[in-house]
């Protein structure tokens, strides 16, 4: 490639960039005006996206350029000055009619998206760390204190859990906390969404059902699972909600419990479904009651917003700051939580979208525009139920995926699921956790869960988020001064 064809293609990318920007106009008016700049340029980066260039970013770094690899936050500005370092006199004038989001302006908007969304972080280039509660928070408010000294910025109800008696204590214990040590803290509570399950399996519940890989399973509805006597070889096991037996479809994967049991459906008849077990990863091979299931090859049509959620909603528009929406699949589950929300206050808590299923990871880009309709919004990666509705393999691809995408609509990010989990119940850290708590400095805000060693969870995540961010800003690596390079330099020969 030479550098005029260089130019020719950057120019034609640049093009089509703008005619994406036309064509998307509607839905870029659409968006609330704090978004408005952040919309055009998450237009601009999915084009840029959708083209083949890697040949084009070979050229470009070996000729020490940008080779566009960072563009996230600011995708079309950095195109043309690449463009202006390679042909200074190409006329660049179509490009400029309205003013474009450049570097400094992209990384403007991406913090205040995310001081909006999230609050003050302890330094303005940290992550904020979440923090779930256990329900003992309802009554020690001195771990409390603890978490907030240590880093703890949001504090996480689950609304699954408990009810709203506890939430109330763990509220006021918070607030409390946050007038004594002066470390501010927002309430992010989380709707439980619709819970796919098993609710009775053959046997004792509190064993287990054996499984073993080749082995026929009769899914049926939770009440009938123990109406029929069938042989042996084919167990019942309930599962509920019973609707979703009738959307199977012979070829679809089930999992059970985080997918460490692996089905495939052979058969379909009458609201039950017969599966095969296709793989065990669990050390101890039964699967037991109350155990999630996920359906990732079926098309759902249960709502994402449940009965329960609604009757929680009233609770969580008085209290919360952030309100999770669990099993969000469109855009039209996000219209669906806003009506619900706009019924019950003026003032609605931020929401954020929990990118759980494979449907969100495919309606990823309709759903942020969709966000960006209210000034204040973000986005969670759920990385449990993600993982086993995508297959494991593939949870790195994805999760990078969804962040770069979210950096060009200056979407803040939480990083939730299993964050240092080792070391949360029982102290001791795992080298891969470490590696995966790193991760984290990509993201506007690391979620971790509850545990007896959460404390110590808080503080090492803090350090490590301190150190990441002195050498990574989302993900372009910045060089900051590495000691063991100026000891080996200041050292005298032979020393």
């Amino acid at each position: 490639m030479t550098n005029q064809e260089a130019v020719e293609v950057l120019l034609q990318l640049a093009q089509e960039i703008i005619r994406s920007e036309e064509a998307q106009r509607a839905r870029i008016s659409g968006v609330h005006p704090a978004f408005r700049t952040s919309a055009r340029n998450f237009v601009h980066y999915l084009q840029l996206r959708s083209e083949e260039i890697r040949e084009l970013q070979e050229f470009l770094h070996e000729r020490g350029l940008s080779s566009l690899a960072s563009s996230e936050s600011h995708t079309l500005a950095q195109l043309l000055q690449v463009i202006r370092w390679l042909a200074p006199e190409t006329d660049l004038t179509p490009f400029l009619q309205e003013k474009l989001c450049d570097f400094p302006e992209g990384n403007k908007l991406r913090r205040i998206h995310a001081r909006k969304l999230l609050g003050s972080a302890l330094r303005p280039d940290l992550p904020r760390i979440m923090v779930t509660f256990s329900s003992d928070m309802a009554d020690d408010r001195m771990k409390i204190e603890e978490l907030l000294k240590a880093g703890m910025t949001i504090a996480r109800i689950n609304c699954a859990h408990d009810d709203e008696t506890v939430w109330l204590r763990m509220i006021q214990n918070l607030r409390k906390s946050v007038t004594k040590t002066g470390r501010p803290c927002k309430v992010y509570m989380d709707l439980a969404g619709p819970k796919i399950r098993t609710v009775r399996v053959p046997g004792r519940d509190e064993e287990g059902y054996e499984l073993k890989e080749g082995q026929r399973l009769r899914l049926v509805p939770g009440k009938k699972a123990e109406e029929k006597k069938e042989a042996k070889k084919v167990g019942r096991i309930g599962v509920a909600p019973a609707e979703i037996l009738s959307m199977l479809r012979v070829g679809e994967h089930v999992y059970f419990d985080d997918g460490k049991f692996e089905a495939k459906v052979v058969e379909v008849e009458k609201r039950e479904a017969e599966v095969v077990i296709t793989r065990i990863s669990a050390k101890k091979p039964f699967l037991k009651a109350e155990k999630g299931v996920n359906l990732p090859d079926s098309d759902l049509e249960i709502p994402a917003l449940t009965e329960d959620d609604r009757k929680n909603l009233p609770f969580v528009c008085q209290h919360a700051d952030l309100v999770g929406y669990s099993f969000v699949s469109s855009s039209k589950d996000l219209m669906h939580l806003r009506e619900e929300l706009a019924r019950m206050t003026a003032k609605p808590p931020a929401v954020v979208l929990k990118i759980e299923r494979v449907a969100a990871v495919q309606n990823l880009p309709d759903l942020l525009l969709c966000g960006m309709q209210e000034e204040i919004f973000g986005v969670m990666i759920a990385r449990g139920d993600l993982a086993v509705e995508i297959g494991f393999e593939r949870l790195s691809e994805i999760q990078q995926e969804i962040l770069w995408i979210c950096e060009s609509g200056h979407v803040p990010v939480i990083w939730a699921t299993q964050v240092l989990e080792n070391m949360t119940k029982t102290g001791f850290a795992t080298r891969s956790e470490i590696s995966d708590a790193a991760m984290g400095a990509m993201a506007e805000c690391v979620m971790l869960n509850k545990g007896p060693y959460v404390v110590k969870s808080v503080e090492t995540l803090t350090d490590i988020l301190v150190r990441l961010t002195g050498h990574q800003s989302k993900k372009r690596y910045v060089l900051r001064p590495l000691s063991i390079a100026r000891e080996f330099l200041n050292a005298r020969p032979g020393e």
